[in-house]
């Protein structure tokens, strides 16, 4: 244990220092003539330059030659097959690198990139190993995506060839992923060489001569192949996050600050140990799979959970539970929006005690703000420490955390706690000066960025400095707005754009939400600004309620506009709400606020390539309807 006040100013007023000392826990083929280039500043950085490494030997040949090849690399659970799986690192690397083989075998390279279309299989993970030992670069797209969207994603990336799966398996229901490859490569016609699939027992996929591929087949012919060195400053992968333009942006990770970040966050940030158990219940399609289900956890030698299922309906609001239970997960990581549907079903946590979760030690949570509602209801129900933290995809790991491995700091609600060692946080206004403790500013990231964060965007430099740097010079732009208290501790309130101008008022939704979600009948919530012709905009609620609740929906209304009233003030104006049945989210939990406004004033939109279900945009609009939106 040590200061994390100390830790913290020792990263950022001696860098050189510190990140050598944090290299030191991964295994590199030849050291780096300096630990940071600053010769593209203001706009471009890159760490340990000169320096030659193999991400895929950090994170499977290592663990094995240290004798420890029959540890459990991955366990797979799958509720909605039923199946599970384990597979040790020995056999990881066996399988890794067959599967380098059959890449090398179809031409693959180092340089070139290589699509995964997966849904949450062993093979996902193999595969993305699998580019990292031969220096091919991966691009994750999330399984089941849209035609346009990987259509996307394949011109941007100009990919030699697809690794993919028949089929995505989702509560009751089989998606077929041919008919949306198939749909994609006639948008991106003559890029993509070869396709190979993983035959999966729900779907067929016949296979196209001269273009198609069978898994098994590949892999059985496949002869193994070796780790390539690449440079620390080699793009790993790229992974495309929505853009404002409806573009998407393709986020760069490197090599080698990646493996040294990610490996040091493992035991400073989470606490955890070589050879615990660490499951991040997400989708490899993310960043948090990314980082937390594949690179992190075995850079450090844990064993991670895989796992296809959601967190309720397969079959019950107990199946966390049960995971952690049955394959002794130390730490678990997930969204709040998974903790809120969980509160839905089973609000007094009935299904926690059917279990014996004694082995879990903390629970984090990041990718939307945490209201404290949720925090509360997680830290009484499981009895562990509840750690909100935030980053992004483009950081690749936490911006903003409790750093329970170096000092466990008090929690408070509604804060992630605060900067991460390497990140120099400050909260800004439109003038670049640091705004007063308390008052609500821009959160930006003082240049340069610690290692693993994205050094650019894929081909679009300018894009790069446009979407983070041009805004403030000198700091990278999060996007977020919030404040920080006394104690350095940061509050992230909102997107920037979420900050709603009520009559000249500068009001944070995210302040509001959550006094909607103190309120007792409320499982979820949101908060958008409407156009107002008057005020300039008036912030509307939409509301889920929990499982149970009888209550008159406009009983409901009236009491929340009241307790906005009484917590925030009437300068919230804050009267316009309504009951829903549920929120439109992407597949990885983020309410799509952005959406509800535009159909709530009126304006056309485009149909979100990361929705998870698009009915409920016609059950939002009939919501709307019920109280007069749009107007006219």
């Amino acid at each position: 244990m040590g200061d994390i006040a100390a830790v913290h100013k020792r990263s950022i007023e001696d860098r050189d220092g510190f990140w050598t000392e944090v290299a030191e826990g991964v295994d590199w083929i030849k050291k780096w003539d300096r630990i940071l280039d600053d010769s593209g500043a203001p706009h471009f950085y890159r760490w340990y330059p000169g320096a030659e490494c193999n991400t895929c030997w950090n994170t499977v040949d290592r663990h094995v030659e240290a004798g420890h090849g029959d540890r459990n690399a991955i366990i797979y659970d799958s509720p909605i097959t039923g199946r599970q799986r384990k597979i040790s690192y020995a056999e990881l690397l066996d399988k890794v690198s067959r599967c380098a083989g059959m890449l090398t075998a179809l031409g693959i390279e180092k340089g070139d990139r290589v699509i995964i279309y997966m849904p949450m299989i062993p093979q996902a993970v193999v595969s993305m190993l699998a580019c990292a030992r031969i220096g091919a670069v991966h691009s994750v797209v999330f399984g089941g995506f849209a035609p346009n969207e990987l259509a996307t994603r394949i011109k941007d990336a100009a990919p030699k060839a697809i690794l993919t799966a028949s089929c995505g398996l989702e509560p009751g229901r089989v998606i077929p992923y041919k008919p949306l490859l198939d749909d994609a490569l006639d948008l991106a016609p003559g890029i993509v060489e070869n396709v190979v699939v993983v035959a999966r027992d729900e779907a067929e996929w016949e296979l196209q001569a001269g273009r198609d591929h069978d898994w098994k087949s590949a892999m059985e012919a496949a002869a193994p192949a070796d780790c390539v060195p690449v440079a620390s400053t080699d793009p790993l992968y790229i992974l495309y996050t929505s853009g404002t333009t409806g573009e998407p942006k393709g986020v760069v990770r490197d090599n080698g600050g990646h493996m040294a970040a990610l490996k040091w966050s493992m035991k400073n940030v989470y606490d955890i140990d070589e050879g615990e158990v660490y499951w991040a219940a997400s989708d490899v399609g993310w960043v948090v799979g990314h980082s937390y289900i594949v690179y992190a956890p075995l850079l450090h030698g844990c064993t991670t959970i895989l796992f296809e299922g959601k967190p309720v309906g397969t079959p019950d609001a107990g199946t966390f539970w049960r995971v952690i239970s049955e394959h002794g997960v130390s730490c678990l990581f997930t969204a709040p929006t998974a903790f809120r549907a969980i509160k839905k079903e089973d609000p007094e946590g009935t299904f926690i005690g059917k279990y014996d979760i004694s082995c879990l030690r903390t629970l984090f949570l990041a990718g939307e703000r945490c209201d404290p509602d949720t925090l509360y209801w997680a830290e009484e129900k499981l009895g562990v420490p509840v750690i909100d933290h935030w980053w992004q995809t483009e950081t690749g790991w936490p911006m903003a955390s409790n750093c329970l491995g170096i000092e466990p700091l008090p929690v408070k609600a509604g804060s992630p706690t605060r900067a991460v060692p390497g990140y120099d946080v400050q909260v800004l206004d439109d003038q670049m000066n640091e705004v007063p403790r308390g008052e609500m500013g821009a959160i930006c990231v003082k240049l340069p960025m610690p290692p693993s964060c994205l050094p650019t965007l894929w081909n679009a430099d300018q894009r790069f400095i446009d979407s983070y740097l041009a805004d403030y010079p000198g700091y990278y732009k999060t996007g977020d707005a919030g404040y920080m208290d006394e104690d350095d501790y940061i509050y992230v309130m909102s997107r920037t754009d979420d900050i709603i101008n009520v009559a000249g008022h500068r009001l944070s939704t995210g302040a509001m939400e959550e006094v909607l979600a103190g309120h007792q009948d409320v499982a979820e919530c949101a908060v958008i600004g409407v156009a107002d012709q008057l005020k300039g905009q008036l912030p509307m609620g939409f509301m889920v309620l929990k499982a149970g609740v009888d209550k008159d929906p406009s009983e409901i209304v009236k009491e929340v506009v009241a307790l906005v009233r009484a917590q925030i003030g009437p300068v919230a104006a804050f009267k316009l709400a309504t009951v829903v049945k549920r929120l439109p989210k992407t597949r990885s939990g983020k309410i799509l606020r952005g959406t509800m406004a535009s159909i709530a004033d009126g304006k056309e939109y485009k149909m979100p390539a990361t929705i998870d279900d698009p009915v409920i945009l016609d059950e939002i609009t009939e919501s709307l309807q019920s109280i007069g939106y749009p107007k006219g």
